[in-house]
């Protein structure tokens, strides 16, 4: 469609150049429809206007006279043209459903010699003239004239009449069938309808005559129309077909034939369609009849639809025209309801594998699986996209064999077309040559071997898996009992005596110092408890505050979104914790080339006991303590490891890691002394002197002068939408 915010006005000479064109291809005379001078002997003047509007004329006339007129089109600033568009008014000559002994094309915009306002002379003959514009996109522009005689004076309807044809028997009957003829006259404006109803069934256009061969008693309904709109009145005949002499004494054949789509029981799901069929080789097949259910018989036509959901038996019978009857037949079947509309869209998720150096990158190469199900319709495609580039269709695993920091986005559509929204996983590849990360159950380097907290003074030595003596023992695991855990110790000893890494002075003190320990005697909490492992379940004990939010991941992270904008705060609140020492890892996220900024909160009390704050993650920032992650160079002077607010780490002491890179984490509080390791690392040591220590918690206000409660809850920052960063293996040991 023509837009016509984008129409410029058009220079006078280009319509008078286009409108000489028209005139040379219509010919001399066509002259006068195109506002040429002419003859002014019309009685009647017809006026049609056009404005902007490209979907109707402005106005338009609706009836004359027959005779000669004055046709006036104008398409002017006048009549609401603004805009300089061109409009024609056509008439039609090709529908033989309309009058064609006029030709008028007349072309007028607000820019042509004439103004927009042309005039015709023509002579208007009784019936209906179409009219249109005929420029393109303007196929809305469209209407009919109706004309009536010279002197307005045809209210007479048409005349119409109907006779019947065919040989008769001794009663009138006409025998095997019957051929009606219907006439219609019009001495006004002419005939314009003929129509015609045979029984019950509803009008249609007659064009020929109708051969009746049904036998049975008939009524013939018929009436017509003039060109100007006057009905004749509906008129009938009533006449019987009756079967030829014949000795045919076998009733037709019969059968049915049901169609839709069935389920694995054999019913039809959502609708079945019946077609009956009869064929008779004497008389010939004179009615069909179907009945549905407990339905009276009725006339088959067509097809039968059934959609109502249940058992049905659709009974169907037929006679021929010698009268002999089929007997009745059924055919049973069921339909279902269609199963509910899935508007589920699939679930997909995705496996990084590969070979991972100390830094949690993979040597190398990395390959993705992503897998996608769908218990509705079932998975129809399943698409990833590599670093931002365009979605593919996944077929097999992605190998990724190029350094750097990588995002894979994948996404899966059902049959029923619901596509989901795509999810992402992120991962580092390093250059090879590196040596894999060995597959320990826990990240310990300490120095010495210390089991619970008995330092047995043992060098805490590489063994030949790669990993260290501490990091075999296990002592972070909750152990139920301490049987088990004796008995763990003891076999890794054993091996470990077995392979030299330790004498018999050596093992002696390990198995001594586990017993020592006390790790899985009653009431000993010497082990770390998950509070985060990567799983939904784990994942859904935590409760986000304020604004931000935190998404699982497929690969059993945490990460802040970068799509929810605000501060808040990911915080657990299954219960306080007093002196502990609580172990993370996380890794910095944040688009670009900018570093992220987040933080543990600890020792805050229940965010939702201080309806006076507006924010809730605000409790967390007002009475507990931060211990701030940020690697960033420029910006916040509080870095990675320092106490935000009380003691400060600049960028020197707290080191830079790399970026997309694991760290471990891990914050200890006894009583008010804080010490927070990065990587085995001790980066800040603080002692909360600074004011009183509420314990209990109190519910008023401790204040920012160094007074923080001595037992609380633990949470995650989240700092704004860029400052992106993940979290795992979050667990923690009561001192």
């Amino acid at each position: 469609m023509m837009q016509r915010t984008r129409t410029a006005p058009i220079h006078r000479r280009a319509w008078t150049a286009l409108l000489a064109c028209l005139l040379l291809f219509l010919g001399p005379a066509s002259a006068t429809a195109y506002g040429q001078p002419g003859p002014r002997e019309a009685e009647q003047t017809l006026t049609w206007t056009a404005g902007d509007d490209i979907t109707k004329y402005a106005s338009a006339p609706t009836t004359a006279v027959a005779g000669k007129a004055t046709l006036v089109f104008e398409n002017s600033t006048a009549t609401g043209n603004t805009m300089g568009m061109p409009h024609t008014l056509t008439f039609d000559t090709s529908n033989p459903d309309y009058n064609q002994d006029v030709t008028l094309n007349i072309l007028a915009n607000p820019g042509d010699a004439e103004g927009g306002k042309h005039t015709a002379e023509v002579t208007l003959t009784p019936g209906k003239y179409r009219y249109h514009c005929t420029i393109p996109g303007h196929e809305g522009m469209q209407g009919v004239l109706v004309v009536t005689d010279g002197g307005g004076s045809d209210t007479a309807p048409p005349k119409t009449s109907a006779k019947l044809d065919g040989q008769q028997n001794a009663d009138g009957a006409y025998i095997g069938s019957a051929t009606a003829t219907v006439t219609a006259t019009d001495d006004g404006s002419g005939v314009d309808t003929v129509e015609y109803a045979l029984d019950d069934a509803a009008y249609q256009p007659y064009t020929a005559p109708v051969v009746i061969d049904k036998v049975g008693a008939h009524t013939l309904r018929y009436r017509a129309t003039d060109k100007v709109g006057n009905a004749a009145p509906e008129k009938t005949a009533d006449f019987t077909v009756a079967a030829p002499p014949t000795d045919d004494t076998t009733p037709p054949e019969t059968s049915v034939k049901l169609d839709g789509q069935q389920d694995a029981d054999g019913a039809y799901i959502g609708s079945a369609t019946a077609t009956v069929s009869a064929s008779d080789t004497g008389s010939g097949v004179n009615t069909i009849e179907y009945a549905l259910d407990d339905a009276a018989y009725q006339p088959y036509t067509t097809p039968v639809m059934v959609h109502d959901a249940g058992a049905h038996t659709l009974r169907y019978r037929a006679a021929d025209k010698a009268g002999n009857a089929a007997p009745e037949k059924k055919a049973d079947f069921t339909v279902v309801a269609p199963p509910a509309e899935d508007t589920t869209p699939p679930e997909t998720a995705a496996k990084v594998t590969g070979d991972k150096n100390s830094d949690g990158a993979y040597v190398n190469r990395a390959t993705v699986n992503v897998t996608s199900t769908d218990d509705d319709s079932g998975v129809a495609k399943t698409e990833y996209a590599l670093d931002g580039g365009p979605y593919l269709v996944y077929t097999a695993p992605v190998v990724v064999d190029r350094t750097g920091r990588h995002t894979v986005a994948h996404r899966a559509t059902d049959k029923a077309g619901n596509t989901a929204e795509a999810r992402t996983v992120s991962f580092t590849v390093a250059e090879g040559g590196g040596v894999p990360a060995p597959n320990c159950a826990e990240w310990d380097e300490r120095l010495t071997v210390i089991i619970g907290s008995v330092n047995t003074g043992i060098p805490n030595r590489i063994t030949p898996n790669r990993c260290t003596i501490n990091e075999l023992i296990e002592d972070e695991k909750d152990w139920s009992s301490q049987a088990l855990f004796l008995k763990h110790v003891r076999g890794v000893a054993d091996g470990l005596l077995t392979a030299g890494v330790v004498d018999n002075r050596e093992y002696k003190a390990l198995n001594k110092a586990a017993r020592q320990s006390g790790i899985g005697t009653p009431g000993q909490h010497t082990g770390y408890r998950d509070l985060f492992d990567g799983t939904q379940k784990s994942f859904d004990r935590w409760q986000q505050v304020g604004g931000g939010a935190f998404g699982l991941g497929a690969d059993g992270t945490m990460t802040s979104s970068s799509t929810v904008p605000g501060m808040g705060m990911l915080w657990f609140p299954g219960r306080t914790y007093d002196n502990f020492s609580l172990k993370l890892q996380f890794r910095d996220d944040a688009p670009g080339t900018g570093n992220a900024n987040s933080g543990v909160f600890v020792r805050f009390p229940n965010v939702h006991d201080h309806p006076e704050e507006s924010r809730p993650e605000w409790v967390a920032i007002k009475y507990g303590h931060e211990i701030q992650i940020l690697d960033r160079p420029d910006g916040d002077m509080y870095k990675t490891g320092s106490v935000y607010g009380f003691d400060r780490v600049g960028l020197g002491g707290a080191g830079v890691t790399p970026k997309g890179t694991w760290n471990d984490y891990e914050i200890r509080v006894v009583d008010q002394h804080y010490a927070i390791y990065r990587n085995g690392a001790l980066l800040n040591e603080f002692d909360n002197t600074g004011g009183q220590v509420f314990n209990p918690p109190r519910d008023d206000d401790p204040g920012t002068d160094g007074r923080r409660y001595a037992s609380g809850y633990l949470g995650l920052q989240v700092h704004s939408e860029t400052d992106v960063v993940s979290y795992r293996n979050i667990r923690i040991q009561e001192l």
